[in-house]
Formats: structure tokens, sequence, C-alpha cells
């Protein structure tokens, strides 16, 4: 089979480190990128995306923020799905009553009320700063500004992080798509979007190929549904097990150049 495009997840996928790509990477993504495209497809913010598109030469290619609300080409909105405001507060108030803190996500607009040992991890992995104010506070500031959130992050403690996660399902499972992205980490975004629904806004609007003629790669939960819809899905070797189990192919752990090796013998 004759693939046609590659999209992939970056962390625990086609990084190497916390915040970077290797060489070999690189050097494998110059030999293709002219006749196959890699579209970045990540939970992270754009600019959080956009250095890497730089260090791997593709910057030209449109990028899938926030799994799927926010899809990108340059600087122009291509697709944008945040979620409802009702529904941040509402969100809002269950955290606070839970010990748990959030993040809120807004295009490349990112706000936490203090730092932590997590946030400055989440500064170092994805080369991003955010602004320092209090959640009700830029909850009224969006209010005035029309704005709402592409993402919402929900940091706490592993024990905290496990009780609210059924709770939140509970509450908002209709609404929102919920990923445990690690055991202290949630990541909240509108339902109706998704990285299959980001990939479909791609192959419509800029590159008529089908699906099954795309290859994907991923390791984590919200790469799932992406893997099953393309033509050939692959599992990280460090991925859950629950993906590697619908994946095509499983191949080597993000650490050692699983992503960039597999390419030099797919393509």
């Amino acid at each position: 089979m004759d693939y046609k495009i590659i999209f992939s997840d970056l962390d625990g996928t086609l990084l190497t480190s916390k915040n970077d790509v290797s060489d070999l990477t690189i050097s494998e993504i110059n030999k293709i990128k002219d006749r196959i495209p890699l579209i970045l497809v990540s939970a992270r913010m754009p600019k959080s995306m956009t250095y890497l598109q730089d260090r791997l030469g593709i910057r030209k290619e449109p990028i899938i923020c926030y799994n799927g609300a926010l899809v990108m080409a340059g600087n122009n909105v291509i697709s944008s799905v945040t979620i409802s405001m009702p529904v941040i507060e509402s969100l809002y108030g269950i955290a606070v009553k839970n010990n748990i803190r959030i993040g809120l996500y807004f295009e490349d607009e990112w706000y936490v009320e203090e730092t932590s040992e997590r946030i400055e991890k989440e500064i170092f992995n994805t080369k991003a700063k955010p602004v320092f104010k209090k959640t009700n506070q830029v909850i009224e500031d969006w209010k005035e500004e029309g704005k709402s959130a592409h993402k919402i992050m929900c940091m706490g403690t592993e024990q905290d992080t496990d009780r609210i996660f059924p709770v939140l399902n509970e509450v908002f499972g209709k609404e929102l798509n919920i990923y445990r992205s690690n055991a202290t980490l949630i990541e909240i975004a509108d339902k109706k979007v998704s990285k299959v629904s980001g990939i479909e806004t791609i192959l419509k609007k800029f590159y008529p190929i089908a699906l099954e003629d795309a290859v994907a790669f991923g390791d984590n939960y919200n790469d799932i549904e992406m893997i099953k819809a393309v033509g050939h899905g692959v599992a990280m070797g460090n991925a859950r097990e629950e993906l590697k189990e619908v994946a095509n192919a499983t191949i080597l752990h993000h650490k050692e150049d699983g992503v960039a090796k597999y390419v030099k013998h797919l393509f």
C-alpha cells in the first residue's frame, strides 16, 4: 500500500525527548516531506507545535491543536470549537470543591492561577509560558471578550484526580471529551471534536486524500480513535496497551526514534 500522508502525535510519539525531535527524525522527515506531508496532531497549543514544525522544515503544513478543537494553517484559523462558558463555570465549581487546579487555553493563550512543579514541567516541555491569573477573573474577562476555552486541563494529586475523573465523566460525558493524559492530568475538549475530526477537516480543506491512504502514529488514549480511523495506525512501543490492541503495527519506543525508523522502513 502506497500511503500518501502522515499524521503524528507529539508527546511520547514523534518527540524523542520531552520537548524536541531528534536529528534522525529531522533527517528522515526531510527525505519524504516533499511527497508525503507530515501533519502534527496534538493536545498542545499552536505555538508549542510551530517551533517543532520549524525544526522539521514543515511550517507550510496545517496543524491540529488541542486534540482537534483548533485547526490552524499559518496564522489562519481553519476550524475552531470551544467549550461553552456555562460548562466551564460548572466544571470550575466542581474542580474547586475537589482540590483540583485548572488551566484554561484559548488559541495561544494559557491561564493558570499559580505556578507548581507540574506547571514548570509543562513550560519546559511545551516552550510556552502561562499568564498567572485567578480562574474566575479569566472567566469574567472571556465573557466580555466573547472567548471560551479550546481546552481545559485539570491538575491534582493522583488521588484527587482518581476521585474527580468519574465525576466529570458522569456530569459532562455527553458534552465533553475527557481524557486522562497521565496519573495527575485530565485534558478536556468539546465532545464534537477529536483528532479524527481535525484530520477530516485537513483532508477536506487541503489534501484530496482518503483516510485509508493515511498513516498515523500515537501513544495515548486520545490517539485511539485516530489510530483506528486511518489506513495504517501505528502504536509506539511505549503506548497504552489499549492503543496497541487496535493498531496495525507496534514499533520502537519514542526515545528510540521509533517514528523515524518506521518512516524509513515504510517510505
